[in-house]
């Protein structure tokens, strides 16, 4: 079985460096121009989405009208009250600074969700998808993609940022190894 993982489209949130997790957003016109330039050749699959317009977008500018499931537990982290403002907006708010301070894993910004409650969630939902014997696609969110990498493959000793790909792009994940998805 091969897993692909795959970010979402180019949205709003990702153009002006928001904090964007439960915010449902769409893609923006210029993401779904970079999506029509990417042909990834994936057939026979299993097709999950976090359920998010911005995966349901991605899905059918990549992939066409597949049938497909909705797996909420794929959803990006829920920031909270800092959910659709940037670093500066957030700085020198004491709220912020506290859940930027220590553990970021264990830390709950206001309202939201911590990154082990995430995790937790995702690896979850992962483990019910490992060992199909048919591959399955994955349209869902760099954070998602990051625990799951970060997981799989602990030796690598990258942190979540340097996992989360670009917006379109991803990993294949098969026989204990990974690469880049290949385009066409």
């Amino acid at each position: 079985m091969n897993l692909y993982l795959i970010r979402h489209g180019k949205t709003y949130a990702n153009e002006a460096h928001l904090y964007c997790g439960s915010t449902d957003l769409p893609l923006t016109p210029q993401g779904i121009e970079e999506l029509k330039q990417l042909r990834y050749e994936i057939s026979q699959a299993a097709y999950l989405t976090s359920g998010m317009l911005r995966t349901e977008q991605t899905l059918e500018v990549l992939f066409g009208d597949v049938p497909h499931k909705a797996e909420p537990r794929f959803r990006e982290v829920d920031f909270g009250c800092f959910e659709m403002k940037r670093y500066e907006q957030l700085k020198d708010d004491p709220a912020y600074q506290n859940w930027l301070r220590g553990d970021n894993e264990q830390n709950v910004p206001p309202g939201g969700e911590s990154g082990s409650r995430m995790r937790s969630r995702v690896l979850e939902a992962l483990e019910e998808v490992s060992g199909r014997e048919k591959d399955v696609v994955i349209i869902t969110h760099g954070g998602v993609i990051a625990v799951i990498m970060e997981h799989l493959f602990p030796w690598e000793g990258k942190n979540r940022y340097q996992w989360q790909p670009e917006t379109g792009r991803g990993y294949v994940i098969s026989g204990g190894g990974y690469r880049p998805i290949p385009e066409k």
